[in-house]
């Protein structure tokens, strides 16, 4: 799967993207295993009320399930102006 990072969370991370493996069930899920990986990804979704994420370009809640899903994308909130 790949997982894309953009804005703030690509700074904290250091990556705009990654190709990973998992085994997990939901987004939420996903970003517990993210978290869980080194203090870069633990910062980066410390506050997800400030994360979107897109599967397959198509918004998500945290909730979605994962399968089949080959692009997770992880942004902050649009703002307009």
């Amino acid at each position: 799967m790949r997982v894309l990072y953009f804005a703030w969370l690509r700074e904290r991370i250091g990556a705009g993207s990654e190709d990973i493996a998992t085994e997990a069930a939901t987004v939420a899920d996903l970003v517990a295993e993210l978290a869980a990986r080194d203090a870069r990804h633990a910062a980066a979704f410390a506050d997800m009320s400030a994360v979107r994420v897109a599967l397959d370009e198509e918004m998500a809640e945290m909730t979605a399930p994962l399968a089949g899903v080959r692009e997770v994308a992880f942004f902050p909130p649009m703002t307009g102006g």
